[in-house]
């Protein structure tokens, strides 16, 4: 019988070879989610890991908190923290 594929033979170990997309240590803390389908009501949220949790429903609120979401950037304390950090 014929060993199975992807054994190493005579105790020879496989590497496993490192990770393409690699790991810089960054971390997502802030998402907006927007759902806008042709012909319906469009929809957002926004969240922050620092406790911000915002939606809107309709275009012009939508609009608004794509706005405020980006402005949160600029305040967050998580973020200052960060950016602190990387510059130290």
């Amino acid at each position: 019988m014929g060993e199975p594929k992807g054994v190493a033979r005579q105790g020879v170990r496989t590497a496993v070879g490192a990770d393409p997309h690699g790991d810089d240590g960054r971390r997502p803390i802030a998402w907006l989610h927007i759902v806008a389908p042709r012909g319906v009501i469009p929809t957002a949220t926004s969240k922050c890991a620092c406790g911000r949790d915002r939606s809107a429903i309709g275009k012009p609120r939508v609009l608004a908190l794509i706005d405020d979401h980006t402005a949160h950037r600029t305040v967050c304390p998580l973020r200052a923290s960060q950016e602190g950090r990387a510059a130290a």
